[in-house]
């Protein structure tokens, strides 16, 4: 009985140590860098031609990831550090993000580790959605870091996002509305109430260069109806 139960054990032991294995060659990582001829998020226009690099883990529908913007033509402008911790199963995913900006206008002076909510250039952002096939739907809420209204109060800025994905012509295609729900701290364009600060169409494809290397190019085209405002935004990614 003894020699059953430690051959029971060696092969549970084995079959655990399988299962890690297989854990660990499922982990994926991502690099990359979209360089882009304008920076424009969620309808705001964030900056001019830009290099935008990503590294990111994932490993059963977690993720961590780190990207960042910096502009092409003006190093000394301000710069953007996030970082995004994601979790997806099925079309459901939520995550939390870490905005941060270099700010040399701002109370934060720049500086990465301050994080005293009125003066630090850091923003914590919540988000929730869910991908349903022929369309997905997300909700994004600021939850803490610098984010307040004229009153000193957290302003809890949010955005909520309808994205429609299709193929035609060969090409990728997004169909993307994006509104802001309640007044915001301004981080959107100084909204007073409900208003929609994103209206983009955007296509895609792989270019090939080579029999083993494609280069993704892209086109979007937005609309800002709450600021009066219309950009072209094109670019490429770089994948190693």
């Amino acid at each position: 009985m003894k020699n059953l139960k430690r051959l029971g054990f060696a092969a549970f032991l084995t079959m655990a140590g399988a299962t890690v294995m297989t854990a660990q060659d499922k982990v994926e990582t991502t690099v990359s860098a979209d360089v882009v001829n304008q920076y424009v998020w969620r309808g705001i226009n964030l900056g001019e031609a830009s290099l935008q690099p990503t590294l990111g883990v994932s490993y059963k529908g977690l993720s961590l990831s780190a990207w960042g913007s910096t502009e092409l033509s003006n190093f000394g402008h301000d710069k953007e550090f996030d970082f995004t911790l994601a979790y997806t199963t099925g079309g459901f995913n939520i995550g939390i993000t870490d905005y941060w900006f270099s700010g040399t206008g701002t109370e934060g002076n720049g500086r990465y580790f301050k994080y005293n909510s009125h003066s630090t250039n850091h923003v914590f952002e919540g988000n929730i959605g869910y991908d349903f096939g022929p369309l997905s739907l997300q909700w994004y809420t600021n939850f803490a870091g610098c984010d307040y209204k004229g009153d000193g109060k957290h302003a809890y800025s949010s955005y909520v996002e309808l994205n429609v994905p299709f193929n035609l012509g060969g090409l990728g295609w997004d169909a993307t509305v994006g509104a802001v729900p309640f007044e915001d701290s301004g981080v959107y364009g100084n909204c007073d109430g409900f208003a929609v600060t994103n209206i983009s169409l955007k296509a895609s494809k792989d270019v090939k260069i080579t029999d083993s290397f494609s280069v993704p190019v892209f086109a979007q085209v937005i609309g800002n109806p709450h600021d009066q405002k219309a950009y072209f935004v094109c670019g490429f990614t770089l994948i190693p």
